[in-house]
């Protein structure tokens, strides 16, 4: 097993990364030693250099029009990669130092307003009252996301145990390998229930772990199906622009927010290490009371004036 595969094999058995995250690792380092016409059977540290990686990130500029984020997250796998490979003794030299972040536009975090969101819910009834079961399951899956705060990735990898007997909570992997354990509010556990149920009649199994989310054809729902149905039914209900899972996780926030909920409770809710990362939804908030000043207050068109 070559370095890059054992690097990988420790981000999957010791840090407990997402399979998702572990291919963007690949991919973005073999994806540089390919650039390099490096073998990676035969990964010598001495053919990389600062300049080398310098000249990466120019590549990923300028050849391959990747945005600063993009960038970022190269040069991010890159630095772990080198990081393990000098506790592991396999080179002393620290070709990542001096080369920072590129800095990004600021992106404020674009979720769905509390009226169109109560459309979207009241759209989803017929779904949730009916005996189709993939009918149940995507109401089931928009309203998971939507309650519970739950990453893409976490929703995907969630099993059935992962509830609660009592449907009270379910035990959320997040980022890292770190768990929480997330409430569940009375109506959606009451669609568990009947989620459940459908299943169990079924007789669907999977393995000696049931995953929660099934697809059709009764194995781990993936990725692109869960942002195609959560795209479907935003779009169907008169949700404008984004309509990623993500945008559902930012809306869930955005209204605890709103309603007075604590930021270090929101920090808790969406599995946050740093309330750095949280504090987005304070600015989110001040953008929309701006907005709300702007259009409302009676004196501030005289401010021009």
């Amino acid at each position: 097993m070559n370095r890059i595969e054992q690097f990988l094999t420790m981000l999957e058995s010791e840090r407990r990364y997402s399979a998702y995250t572990i291919r963007s690792y690949r991919h973005d380092i073999y994806a540089f030693l390919e650039w390099l016409k490096v073998d990676a059977e035969n990964f010598d540290t001495e053919c990389i250099t600062r300049d080398s990686i310098k000249d990466w990130a120019i590549h990923l500029f300028d050849v391959k029009g990747l945005k600063a984020t993009s960038v970022n997250r190269h040069l991010a796998s890159l630095r772990s990669l080198w990081d393990w490979m000098r506790e592991m003794g396999c080179t002393k030299r620290d070709v990542m130092r001096g080369i920072s972040q590129f800095k990004q536009p600021k992106r404020l975090p674009t979720f769905v307003p509390d009226s169109r969101m109560e459309d979207v819910v009241e759209e989803l009834r017929n779904d949730i009252a009916s005996s189709d079961s993939e009918r149940l399951r995507d109401a089931l899956i928009i309203l998971l996301i939507y309650t519970c705060g739950l990453r893409l990735s976490e929703l995907v990898e969630a099993n059935q145990e992962d509830v609660a007997a009592d449907f009270s909570y379910i035990r959320v992997m997040g980022k890292g390998g770190k768990q929480r354990i997330q409430p569940i509010v009375k109506p959606l556990a009451e669609i568990l229930k009947k989620y459940f149920s459908q299943n169990s009649s079924q007789n669907i199994c999977i393995g000696q772990k049931k995953a929660l989310i099934l697809s059709s054809k009764g194995e781990r729902i993936n990725r692109r199906t869960v942002q195609r149905i959560v795209a479907r039914k935003l779009k169907c209900s008169g949700v404008q622009g984004k309509t990623s899972p993500h945008v559902l996780r930012h809306t869930f926030a955005t209204h605890l927010l709103n309603d007075g909920a604590d930021l270090r409770e929101i920090q808790e809710l969406l599995g946050h290490s740093s309330l750095r990362a949280t504090q987005v939804y304070t600015h989110a908030d001040f953008e929309r009371l701006k907005e709300v000043y702007s259009s409302a207050h009676p004196h501030e068109s005289d401010v021009d004036k």
